[in-house]
């Protein structure tokens, strides 16, 4: 077996095992601990995993952050089912606080609520439900962050701190047992206020987001009510949520409507 078949090798076992050690590399490919060892750190110099005492395992923090206009095309399909149903949660005359994630974009789009009351931090969000009938939108003020279309910084959050609403819609760059994770450290402080000032914090995220751990903790699960997505969590995270009484709401597939 050549060096890189033996390397896409090794990945898959960690895709499933999540670790592996030197003495399961010989064993399982027939080669020496030197040639064992000079696999871990080509693989390392890759970036793919990280070396441990005796082998390696696979890095445990995600630091892909994409910007808004690719967040926008990715997994469109079920970001677009999540937030029909999160649409629906919304009642005439609610007063709302919106994220800037792609998916409360989404689900700002499918309101049909009257009388709606909007706070956000997205301009996109902003425009869109400011050509809703009788809706009435605050725009957060700060620095404003034109990759990811957002505002914010500490007048964002200073103004955010002076309201108070029935909802929360917030997306989330990573869901695990832990909670909600975020790649932006400046960003999750104002979302961390936002979470203050809602009486319901419904979660949107789709299944890409499961199990996913960024930089920044921005809430654990006993600060969360609702999670809207496209699949059953499993595994810890759904041990999480169920320990904590956080209600799941599923979105149906094409398939089944």
């Amino acid at each position: 077996m050549y060096q890189e078949e033996r390397l896409d090798a090794i990945m898959a076992y960690l895709q499933e095992h999540k670790r592996v050690s030197v003495q399961e590399i010989c064993e399982r490919f027939g080669v020496s601990r030197d040639t064992a060892r000079r696999d871990i750190v080509k693989l390392e110099e890759q970036g793919l995993i990280l070396r441990t005492r005796g082998g390696a395992i696979l890095p445990t923090l995600s630091k892909r952050f994409h910007n808004y206009a690719e967040r926008l095309q990715m997994e469109s399909g079920e970001k677009h089912r999540i937030a029909l149903l999160a649409a629906s949660l919304i009642k005439d005359n609610d007063y709302l606080i919106m994220d800037a994630s792609t998916t409360v974009l989404f689900a700002a789009e499918c309101l049909t609520t009257k009388n709606n009351v909007v706070v956000t931090n997205s301009i996109d969000i902003a425009a869109i439900v400011g050509r809703k009938e009788q809706a009435k939108v605050y725009l957060l003020g700060g620095c404003f962050h034109p990759a990811h279309r957002f505002v914010y910084g500490q007048r964002a959050i200073e103004m955010m701190a002076e309201y108070h609403a029935d909802k929360l819609l917030i997306g989330a760059g990573g869901i695990a047992r832990n909670g909600l994770t975020n790649p932006s450290e400046e960003e999750s402080h104002l979302l961390k206020e936002m979470m203050k000032r809602a009486d319901q914090v419904i979660v949107l995220a789709d299944h890409s987001k499961f199990d996913v751990q960024q930089f920044v903790k921005v809430a654990g699960w006993d600060q969360i009510d609702m999670l809207v997505t496209d699949r059953e969590p499993q595994g810890e995270l759904a041990e999480a949520l169920k320990q904590h009484e956080v209600d799941v709401l599923v979105a149906e597939t094409e398939k089944h409507r």
